[in-house]
């Protein structure tokens, strides 16, 4: 098992890293960006908060979904003009997005109808929308594919530097629809195409073909992917910024209740199955089974932090994931922030030295 596990890491290989931005105080870290609808404003509070802070130096980013978006502005704005001007990259963009932002009447209007970004779930016109979703499709819903946040992402980000800068380690997930399997776009090959297939819902959006090969979110097999870390960047700690409940208290009994606890349990599926793979590979390290460094055929020793919604997750609906109006981005907002900070201050001496979460726990299956 570890010879094949040790085979399809060497298959990382191509995404090896070798340039590093160099700090003598920071501490390096990587960021994997899990996706969830407009709940990925709590994330933007979390960035805005590690950038304002200023100790850690960011090396790598994976994203997908809504974790895609902030990835891809989080690596925009460092690519432009560093901390300062990502955190006006990210504001900017949750502003334009928002109901109130500065979109053209045009977009906003096929924005609103296309994606449902309406603001609860028992609103008239959103119980129409998700009814119109169970009997048609996108191609037939949307036939002439427009597509506005497309053109928004592009106004954002100059993918063309992106692409070139390779003090940061950038990927993007997103699920091959003919295959089923994670693709994992990375460096210059990630286009605002590749960003809207990470956010392609497949009952709202029409699946984004890239040279032929159709894709869909990125949330269903890598929400977000850790594992390229192991073979890139000089960072050996990974923070993921969870937006999925793991678990409830509750047992979910209306229509609503199970679609949602379903719909997260799927979302967080292949983040629980990578911290599986990054529990093994640790032992496999730590037995000598593999080898550690930085050099090829080398694997690192990852650390695993986490921040998530915690209680705000577990009592926010659903449906708030596609609410989009600024007062609800601004307290997902402050809520990332707040939780950043306090991941901070108990956490960031464990940077560098240990997991913060219990990765065996978090991954290992419930025996009878």
């Amino acid at each position: 098992m570890a010879t094949n596990l040790k085979s399809y890491l060497d298959s990382l290989a191509p995404w090896n890293f070798t340039g590093a931005r160099k700090s003598s105080t920071a501490k390096k870290i990587n960021l994997a960006l899990q996706g969830g609808g407009s709940h990925g404003a709590f994330t933007w509070g979390v960035l805005d908060q590690l950038l304002a802070d200023g100790r850690l130096e960011i090396t790598g980013i994976s994203g997908a979904s809504a974790g895609a978006l902030n990835a891809v502005m989080l690596a925009d704005g460092l690519t432009r003009g560093g901390p300062e001007e990502a955190r006006k990259r990210l504001a900017d963009f949750w502003r334009a997005t928002s109901a109130g932002g500065d979109l053209p009447p045009i977009q906003r209007a096929l924005t609103d109808r296309l994606f449902s970004m309406i603001p609860f779930a028992s609103a008239p016109v959103q119980n129409w929308f998700e009814a119109l979703t169970h009997y048609f499709s996108p191609y037939e819903l949307n036939p002439l594919n427009i597509n506005p946040l497309n053109s928004l992402i592009e106004r954002f980000v100059d993918f063309e530097a992106l692409g070139k800068n390779k003090d940061l380690a950038l990927y993007i997930s997103t699920t091959n629809v003919h295959t089923g399997r994670l693709h994992i776009f990375a460096g210059d090959k990630i286009t605002a195409d590749v960003v809207m297939a990470s956010a392609a819902l497949p009952f709202m959006f029409r699946a984004v073909e890239i040279e032929g090969v159709p894709y869909w979110d990125g949330g269903y097999m890598g929400n977000p992917a850790i594992f390229p870390f192991l073979q890139t960047t000089e960072a050996e700690d990974v923070l993921v910024v969870q937006i999925n409940p793991v678990s409830r208290t509750t047992t979910p009994r209306t229509s609503a209740e199970i679609i949602n606890r379903l719909n997260e349990i799927t979302f967080n599926s292949a983040l629980i199955s990578e911290l599986r793979t990054m529990d093994f590979v640790n032992q496999l390290i730590d037995d000598g089974r593999l080898p550690r460094g930085t050099g090829k055929g080398q694997y690192r020793r990852l650390n695993i932090h986490r921040i998530d919604l915690g209680g705000l997750g577990t009592r926010l609906a659903a449906s708030s994931k596609m609410k989009t109006d600024f007062d609800f981005f601004e307290l997902l907002h402050r809520a990332g922030m707040r939780a950043a900070k306090k991941f901070l201050d108990n956490h960031f001496d464990d940077i560098g030295k240990q997991s913060t979460i219990d990765l065996a726990a978090e991954s290992g299956v419930e025996w009878a």
